[in-house]
């Protein structure tokens, strides 16, 4: 019969403790992201808004996906288009995980931005994209939620929208996690959603 001797058992023991303590120490290390982390913030908790079909939407419509909210207008020149490009960048990043991504736009142009005009301008970019829209007073309550500025500015022949422009980046359960500046390129936004995606 096999014996382990009072020494052998201590060694034992004290690599199985190690490793206990690693992969403890692992679970516990703080999650580094390239965006600003507002994990348990107060803002931004949900929205109630409806699709260009007619149906309303709110957070719960996307549980168990990584949701990347982002404010804008289909007639911005730059920023939004930008951003709605980049969002396609990020999900051909995550590759296996691009399924798991539901892009929001928001318009703030509730005005020019109809149901049709909303849904051609987000399947432009990609079908699975879904632009949400609301009376003047909701989107003014949704904008305020989330801390979120926009305001008409006018031009010559109409106007533009001046507004926010990071994107606000909730976790598969539903909570709001990251702020990502616009500054930022689609591999460090892939990279936050998938330190999301792979440490809940």
């Amino acid at each position: 019969m096999f014996r382990f001797s009072s020494s052998r058992l201590s060694v034992w023991a004290g690599l199985v403790l190690c490793t206990f303590l690693l992969v403890a120490c692992k679970r516990n290390e703080p999650v580094s992201f390239h965006g600003v982390d507002v994990t348990g913030t107060t803002y931004g908790k949900d929205f109630r808004l409806t699709d260009p079909d007619g149906t309303e939407r709110t957070l719960a419509d996307f549980r168990g996906k990584i949701v990347a909210v982002f404010f804008g207008y289909t007639q911005c020149p730059d920023v939004c288009p930008t951003a709605l490009a980049r969002a396609v960048e990020v999900k051909r990043l995550l590759g296996r995980d691009a399924d798991r991504l539901q892009v929001v736009f928001i318009t703030i142009d509730p005005e020019r931005d109809t149901p049709a005009v909303l849904k051609a301008y987000t399947s432009a970019f990609d079908p699975t994209f879904l632009g949400l829209y609301g009376s003047p007073e909701r989107l003014t309550e949704t904008a305020a939620a989330y801390q979120v500025i926009y305001r008409k500015v006018p031009t010559e022949s109409s106007y533009s929208m001046d507004h926010t422009s990071s994107s606000f980046i909730y976790d598969t359960q539903g909570k709001l996690r990251l702020r990502l500046p616009h500054s930022l390129g689609a591999q460090e936004y892939a990279a936050d959603m998938r330190t999301l995606l792979h440490s809940n």
